[in-house]
């Protein structure tokens, strides 16, 4: 019996999505430094900072009581009757624990709401820029994302009238993200109200994103869109553990919205997954109901690094930005950098080229705005310790006056 070779056939959902460039980048710095090069890395969204011992702690009581069984698919009770409550406390949304999902990350809740509740055919408003997984997570739903692009001077805010220009028959939902991940921006109250009767007309759902919402600087509030009474059954709700409690490896999200998508989300997540990590769902508990306190410490530490990176830009000739409200990134205009040349004479043509010959040349790693949907820009991540700051801030002033 002949034997039949196997066809190397991958699949379409997978043509127009690529590795996270924010993880390939902080890879290739990893590289370089096992190469003996000194390398600053400016590049990855994640808190320097070790998570907080109490929530450690949780953890390894839960391994020394033999917490290390299945749990439901959709998180054990008590966790999710705690996240509900968050919810109804922190953000003014009427939820109930048989309308949480407990998830493995933020970005798998998202994954899992646009797998529930969108297909081929539908539209997924995504506006620009944003985060590099929304429109990949989006194609993979087999959606079609429609990117709208938003301005510096708009605060990288998407407007009501942009949003009801993009708004076609096959519209299926829009997502948002406050603060925003590259721009440190926020939607006020207002800002979001503005936007409700569009969606409220026109049946939109909306999946908001809101790991950084304990991450806000200069008095600035947070405001929940799912709070809105109009339209409370159009929101899902997606946080995390990640950001606010230094937990990026523990991956342990959560969401709340509709039943009926919730619901969904479950069904889906059980076949996918079974359930998030039942280690992580104890620890989970210990940082959503224990001391705040190390919240408070990373954000007021968060904002004296976004004073520092902020002077220390101010300096560097032809870039431009506007002041970060929340999060922890600088997304700054290098667009006048384009076409100048290298000492090695290659031609900058975007920031993509301005990150290479950084990181080539200077061992700065940073995360191209095209990752984001904007060529123009670089996304520079202040979560990392003041001496990487300035001496990652020196070196690309050093970069940009060796181009001539």
């Amino acid at each position: 019996m002949m034997m039949t070779e196997v066809e190397k056939r991958i699949a379409k959902r997978l043509d127009h999505v690529e590795d996270s460039p924010t993880l390939r980048i902080a890879a290739l710095a990893t590289q370089l430094r096992k190469q003996g090069r000194s390398i600053i890395s400016l590049s990855t969204g994640e808190p320097d900072f070790p998570t907080p011992e109490n929530i450690k702690q949780a953890a390894i009581r839960a391994i020394e009581e033999n917490f290390t069984k299945y749990t439901p698919a959709e998180g054990i009770p008590e966790l999710r009757e705690l996240v509900a409550q968050k919810f109804r406390n922190d953000n003014q949304i009427q939820t109930t624990a048989d309308r949480v999902i407990i998830t493995s990350g933020g970005k798998h809740a998202l994954s899992n709401a646009l797998f529930t509740v969108c297909e081929e055919g539908d539209e997924v408003i995504i506006p620009s820029p944003f985060w590099a997984s929304y429109e990949a997570i989006a194609r993979l739903s087999e959606a079609t994302p429609v990117v709208i692009k938003t301005t510096q001077e708009e605060n990288w805010l998407l407007s009501p009238k942009k949003l009801q220009e993009a708004i076609t028959s096959r519209s299926r939902l829009l997502m948002l993200n406050t603060p925003l991940n590259p721009t440190s921006a926020m939607y006020s109250k207002e800002d979001l109200l503005a936007l409700v009767p569009i969606i409220k007309e026109t049946g939109l759902l909306v999946l908001v994103d809101e790991l950084y919402e304990k991450l806000l600087f200069d008095g600035h509030t947070h405001y929940s869109l799912g709070s809105c009474e109009d339209i409370a059954d159009q929101v899902i709700t997606v946080n995390g553990l990640s950001k606010a409690y230094s937990m990026t490896g523990w991956r342990l999200g959560y969401a709340t919205g509709p039943k009926w998508v919730i619901d969904s989300m479950i069904r889906l997540q059980s076949q996918a997954v079974s359930h998030p990590s039942s280690i992580s769902q104890k620890a989970a508990i210990e940082a959503i109901s224990g001391p705040q306190e190390s919240v408070e410490m990373m954000r007021q530490a968060f904002q004296k690094r976004r004073d520092l990176v902020v002077g220390l830009l101010q300096e560097i000739p032809g870039i431009f930005f506007s002041q970060p409200q929340g999060a922890f990134y600088v997304f700054f205009d290098v667009s006048s950098y384009s076409g100048l040349k290298t000492p090695k004479g290659k031609t900058i043509a975007g920031a993509f080229d301005l990150c290479e010959f950084l990181l080539e040349s200077e061992g700065l790693a940073l995360v191209a705005g095209d990752a984001f949907g904007d060529s123009n820009h670089i996304r520079l991540s202040f979560a990392a310790s003041e001496a990487d700051i300035i001496e990652g801030v020196k070196r690309m002033k050093h970069a940009f006056a060796a181009l001539i």
